[in-house]
């Protein structure tokens, strides 16, 4: 009988395939993230958006070639529900996977996952980090292709095309939903 994980079994789960301190922080942070979307999109489901957050990149450390392709693997290994799986894997929509991200709060990871990266750079380079951060800090090193040249700026913009958001707005609520 498969199951969807509380965020705290989702997080020691990433513990056992992850042991590298930055992979389980990004987990933590888009948990968060997604958690907080959730509370604006979906507040009936907070817990699992942020299951889904914390479990997306379950298998980048062990498999970072096999992206999303082991994800599922292990996931269907450890019972978890379809549901949590698809949302898991579709996160690497046209990336690594071919799993179209369908529901909103799908959608929402594809969009934040890489922008919380780009935020995060752009916070460690400011003397007051993210507290008083605002969107068009990050657009201005979004425009640089070679500062956290590892985060894609096209799937951060077909992120938010596919939230139906403005780019400035994904933004704006990325890093509230980071600072909260």
């Amino acid at each position: 009988m498969s199951y969807i994980p509380t965020p705290e079994q989702a997080e020691e789960l990433v513990k056992q395939y992850n042991k590298e301190p930055f992979h389980i922080q990004h987990a933590e942070t888009v948990s968060k993230v997604m958690g907080e979307f959730a509370r604006e999109y979906d507040p009936e489901n907070v817990d699992f958006w942020r299951t889904v957050g914390m479990l997306h990149d379950i298998d980048f450390e062990l498999y970072p070639e096999q992206h999303c392709v082991k994800a599922n693997e292990m996931l269907h290994e450890l019972d978890i529900d379809e549901e949590v799986i698809h949302a898991v894997v579709s996160h690497g929509y046209g990336i690594c996977a071919d799993v179209e991200p369908v529901k909103y709060m799908e959608k929402v990871l594809f969009a934040t996952d890489e922008l919380t990266g780009l935020i995060g750079a752009v916070a460690l380079m400011r003397p007051t980090g993210i507290s008083d951060m605002e969107a068009k800090s990050v657009m201005k090193k979004f425009k640089d292709k070679k500062f956290a040249a590892g985060c894609s700026r096209d799937v951060i913009r077909r992120g938010a095309e596919m939230m139906g958001v403005e780019l400035n707005e994904l933004i704006a609520k990325t890093i509230d939903a980071m600072r909260a």
